[in-house]
């Protein structure tokens, strides 16, 4: 595993720390919390579909 690949793993955690202790200040339940992250997933989807089909091949 190159250096780079190890510093994008280590940004990605520690993302996902601070993702879940924000969740966990704002005392969300399980299903609201994986709800919220199921919506912004999808908007991420069609913003990126949008985008592949607007630029084209």
């Amino acid at each position: 595993m190159s250096g780079d690949k190890l510093v994008q793993l280590i940004a990605i955690f520690a993302s996902l720390v601070l993702v879940t202790s924000g969740l966990a200040a704002h005392r969300l339940s399980w299903s609201k919390g994986v709800r919220m992250a199921l919506i912004w997933a999808g908007i991420f989807t069609i913003v990126t579909l949008f985008i592949s089909v607007v630029t084209g091949p």
